[in-house]
């Protein structure tokens, strides 16, 4: 149980600071211990996502006529934040008619209003997205939608760093390599990729397309990680109760950015509903699965196996592209998959693994056994110690679930 960012041990009521990293090792522990049933889950997780993922580019493209947008990008953003908070409340609904006799409801207003006091945060990422969903639509503008898909992936090396200066979360030596690889996989996809001698507002493509790619890189990690920390800073908070406040918010502040768009381009801009035709339709459910997809591998995984789930879908989005849009499969993106799959089997190798520097309990049970001479005292918890103290049986729940 959490609260105010402590957790309690439901045994023995000792108190454990949530901070960001010792969320990060409880997952790192437990991650291991994954039940048969919990690895075929994640598996449709992952297999759901690639799917989602891949198909997104793909409808974007679609939605262009001239190679342009008839409708306001903002408009499908703020339409898949809106489809996004009525599924979340559907599923609080749905949560509430099976909480058994005494528990809070879920739909009551001092839940809400706690939930929305302790998930402020969330705000954050909710702004960095509504940055990012229409930074989607303006990538495409200069790449095709596999390119697209593979300058996405540079994403998970700024999260890898991000994750060890924010979360602190340890990574190793072949980790990096791996990482390493993944940038020299998409690189090698990039070769001569761009137009020569076409500008865009007096400036040459290129220079404009990498401003974006620079934006579009890094603005979604900062979110992905810190939507991650937020997330589970709150753990004991319902999934679907947080989601209503990330998507909430996150149509604010995309509902600000039609109105600002209505100040500088007049009163029918504000039809959100102008220039859509059924690709669009497609385009918001999928991004609204998407998102929800997201939020689980936020909150019960992590952002490195969401990243890594949507790098598989660049393979998925090269061959759709080809199947439906004629674009070619060129030597330089088949060879730069094939690297970027080898990146992937290497970092989640059981060889790559990162090994703590001592052995697990020895530092943090004499903690926990000095700590719990005070009533009032915290464990420390880092590298696994509510594993480790011998006053816990081994059959009791962990901290975080599997």
């Amino acid at each position: 149980m959490q609260r105010n960012g402590v957790m309690e041990c439901s045994v023995c009521h000792s108190k454990v600071v949530a901070t960001p990293r010792s969320i990060s090792r409880a997952y790192d522990k437990h991650k291991s211990k994954i039940s048969s049933k919990q690895r075929v889950l994640n598996f449709l997780l992952v297999s759901g996502d690639c799917v989602l993922v891949g198909l997104q580019p793909i409808l974007v493209f679609m939605c262009k006529v001239d190679g342009k947008f008839q409708f306001s990008p903002i408009s499908v953003n703020f339409l898949t934040e809106v489809t996004k908070v009525f599924f979340a409340m559907i599923m609080l609904i749905i949560e509430s008619r099976k909480q058994k006799v005494g528990e809070k409801s879920l739909l009551s207003v001092s839940t809400f209003v706690q939930a929305a006091r302790n998930n402020v945060l969330l705000a954050i990422p909710a702004l960095l997205y509504a940055i990012n969903n229409y930074l989607k639509f303006i990538m495409q503008l200069y790449f095709n939608p596999s390119t697209v898909k593979m300058l996405s992936n540079l994403k998970v090396l700024v999260i890898a760093v991000l994750l060890k200066f924010i979360m602190r979360r340890k990574f190793s030596i072949i980790q990096w390599e791996a990482l390493a690889l993944l940038l020299i996989g998409i690189s090698v996809n990039q070769l001569r990729s761009m137009p020569e001698g076409t500008k865009t507002f007096g400036l040459p493509v290129t220079a404009i397309a990498y401003i974006y790619t620079l934006i579009f890189v890094t603005v979604p990690s900062f979110a992905s990680v810190y939507n991650e920390y937020a997330l589970k800073s709150q753990f004991d908070t319902n999934i679907y109760l947080q989601n209503v406040f990330l998507y909430g918010y996150g149509a604010i502040f995309n509902l600000l950015g039609i109105l600002g768009t209505v100040v500088f381009q007049g009163p029918e801009s504000f039809d959100i509903l102008r220039g859509h035709s059924r690709a669009t339709f497609f385009l918001i459910c999928n991004n609204a699965a998407q998102g929800i997809l997201s939020s689980f591998f936020f909150k019960y995984a992590d952002t490195i196996l969401k990243k890594y789930s949507s790098t598989v879908a660049t393979i998925f989005t090269g061959l759709a592209s080809a199947a439906f849009l004629g674009h070619t499969l060129t030597i330089n993106f088949l060879l730069g998959i094939s690297i970027v799959f080898i990146s992937m089997h290497q970092f989640f190798s059981p060889l790559a693994k990162v090994k703590d520097d001592k052995p697990a309990g020895t530092l943090e049970l004499g903690d926990a056994q000095k700590h719990r001479s005070s009533d009032s005292s915290f464990v420390n918890m880092t590298a696994g110690a509510a594993d480790d103290a011998s006053h816990i049986s081994d059959d009791r729940k962990p901290l975080l679930p599997i």
